[in-house]
């Protein structure tokens, strides 16, 4: 064994002359310290590579949950947009269009005689174009006891087709009820009406 006086005897111009446990404690020491310098020099690039690929890593991971619930928000959607276009499409058949409007009117008509209402007014308003769809209001005067005025109510609301019954007045008369309301239904417009809409207003005086 070599003690700590033997290393600091030794001469270090001339190595080939240590003891041999000198010589391996030396060459250890130097074996560590190449080590060492390769780890801080080498390895430390490689180290800094690692840990930018393991931040895309998470960015990527963070990334991928982000659009997996993008798709899953996307199904439901789609899944929504589906039921309220069918929707639409259902609110759509109750409107009638332009050549059931007649029939529309006679319906209403016949709700009201059919209760034994007497009709001293029954006017139909002039249309109200909005968008897609014409608002039809037709000005109602009837006349008759209070279930049947209640029915005939009830009968409205019952029709195939949207109608609404709007500003509703009931005075007593005699011996019965008279109602003045304004019923209000509404059709789309045909593509011939759209195109129409869609055609720009030329100014007064303009050439055609």
């Amino acid at each position: 064994m070599i003690n700590l006086n033997d290393l600091k005897n030794l001469n270090p111009k001339n190595p080939g002359a240590w003891p041999w446990a000198a010589k391996i404690i030396a060459f250890a020491l130097l074996f560590i310290g190449v080590v060492a310098a390769g780890a801080v020099f080498d390895w430390q690039e490689q180290w800094q590579s690692l840990q930018t690929i393991k931040a895309e890593e998470e960015s990527l991971k963070d990334t991928f949950l982000a659009k997996k619930k993008e798709a899953i928000n996307l199904d439901l959607i789609k899944k929504q947009l589906t039921e309220t276009q069918e929707s639409f499409g259902a609110l759509l058949k109750q409107l009638p269009s332009k050549s059931e409007m007649d029939a529309l009117l006679t319906d209403i008509n016949q709700a009201g005689l059919g209760r034994g209402l007497q009709f001293e007014l029954f006017r139909p308003g002039a249309e109200k174009v909005n968008g897609s769809f014409a608002e039809q209001p037709i000005t109602i005067k009837v006349t008759g006891n209070y279930d049947d005025i209640g029915k005939f109510a009830s009968d409205i609301a019952m029709l195939p087709r949207i109608v609404t019954l709007n500003d509703i007045g009931i005075v007593p008369v005699g011996a019965g009820l008279s109602m003045d309301v304004t019923a209000k239904t509404f059709r789309y417009l045909d593509e011939q009406e759209l195109a129409a809409q869609k055609k720009p207003v030329k100014p007064a005086g303009a050439q055609k």
